[in-house]
């Protein structure tokens, strides 16, 4: 079956298209924006990284629709709520594309061989017109939907006046999700978590398709995780155990659980750093502990530097579709400790530790047994490596099949 893709940005490094084109079944991809080789040079001469990085080898010679000059216009808007924006960006670009294949499609005849792949709000439009020539379609929720945002705000009034920003999202982006949910064929979820979520928001369980996200381990992280693996024990009386958090500091992500549990373990010889944008209050931030230095959104190369000095990864977080830190962490040969509420990347006891959300108390059980057992740490870095096996694209590919057959023709 030939398919056809449409997303917004340059989400999961275009895996889902990549996969598709090395199977020679991509029947075109579908994007707001696309960086040609002019548009990287017009990128590099005015220093706009973002349209260097919008595009890959990998699909060089493949058939591609982007949007550039609306994207390029969407891009100076702004929307005093981001989910309007997320909302309007997203119905504009499903517009685009339903006119593209209608335009270029009307004298085809209708197909059930095709199917269309597309993510969560840039869905609906395409899919109704692929539908209506008999297509399948596969739209792939991000997030938990409704049923993340309820915990945050939950979270909100647990923690007064501690996120930077409320969560406020109309009812209207939740509406076009669920006919984005009613018209496909599939509803693909990167974890357990989000399929159980989108059940409760009433989404069949037939129509749910777990598959994970892909990860491609990179020669620089393949060498730090092997000079990882192979040190003597990390901490001790020398220095302390280095705890990495990285990703938006909010509330969903769990820092303010990971505060208290840095509190409990002050007189410990560890230390957190935490990176990323700061989306909690600075009275929030005054409360962390001296062994907790928040050091801000950093570039890239810091990042790595971020992983290599640290021990530890943790990944305290409330709610995650997937959560792709977790094996970025591990090709670094971190050991991770996370929350079920997440993709499951995470053998507890193998190569990290499982502790539940919302709970500062297990999360420093989870530190102090690391303390008090360095071995166990090493060992677990040691194992890493394996992990990430589970999440290459080959695999990726595999669950794509799985899918296509799935909704083949009998």
């Amino acid at each position: 079956m030939n398919w056809i893709c449409s997303q917004i940005g340059a989400r999961e490094h275009y895996a889902i298209p990549r996969v598709l084109h090395q199977t020679r079944q991509l029947e075109r991809l579908y994007t707001d924006f696309w960086a040609s080789a002019p548009w990287r040079l017009l990128g590099k001469m005015t220093r706009k990284s973002s349209l260097v990085t919008r595009c890959h080898p990998d699909l060089a010679v493949a058939p591609i629709t982007a949007f550039n000059f609306q994207a390029l216009k969407a891009s100076r808007q702004r929307f005093d709520n981001p989910y309007e924006g997320f909302l309007q960006v997203g119905q504009a670009f499903g517009l685009k594309v339903a006119a593209h294949l209608q335009s270029t499609n009307s004298q085809l005849p209708a197909s059930s061989s095709r199917i269309f792949f597309s993510y969560d709000t840039g869905f609906l439009e395409p899919a109704q017109w692929i539908k209506s020539r008999g297509g399948k379609t596969i739209v792939g929720q991000m997030d938990p939907a409704r049923y993340e945002v309820d915990l945050v705000k939950s979270e909100e009034r647990r923690w007064p006046g501690w996120a930077r920003y409320s969560v406020d999202v109309p009812e209207s982006y939740y509406q076009r999700r669920e006919e984005e949910w009613a018209i496909a064929d599939i509803v693909m979820v990167n974890s357990e978590w989000s399929r159980q979520a989108l059940i409760k928001q009433g989404v069949p369980e037939g129509k749910l398709e777990v598959v994970p996200l892909a990860y491609e381990l990179e020669k620089a992280k393949g060498d730090s995780r092997k000079a990882k693996v192979e040190m003597n024990l990390p901490f001790g009386r020398s220095r302390p155990l280095r705890v990495l958090f990285l990703g938006q500091v909010i509330l969903r992500k769990g820092i303010q659980y990971l505060i208290e549990a840095a509190r409990m373990l002050e007189k410990e010889t560890i230390h957190f750093d935490v990176v990323g944008s700061i989306g909690i209050s600075d009275a929030a931030v005054a409360l962390a502990p001296a062994n907790m230095t928040f050091h801000g959104p950093v570039s890239r190369d810091r990042t790595e530097e971020f992983y290599r000095s640290a021990d530890l990864f943790v990944l305290p977080t409330l709610s995650d579709g997937f959560a792709l830190t977790q094996l970025e962490a591990m090709a670094h040969g971190l050991p991770v400790i996370a929350t079920p509420n997440c993709g499951e990347v995470v053998s507890d006891g193998v190569d990290g530790l499982i502790v539940p959300a919302s709970d500062a108390n297990a999360l420093a059980e989870a530190f102090q047994l690391i303390l008090q057992d360095p071995e166990k740490l090493q060992s677990m870095s040691e194992v890493t490596g394996a992990k990430l096996e589970q999440f290459s694209l080959a695999r990726l590919g595999g669950h794509l099949a799985a899918l296509e057959n799935q909704l083949s023709p009998n």
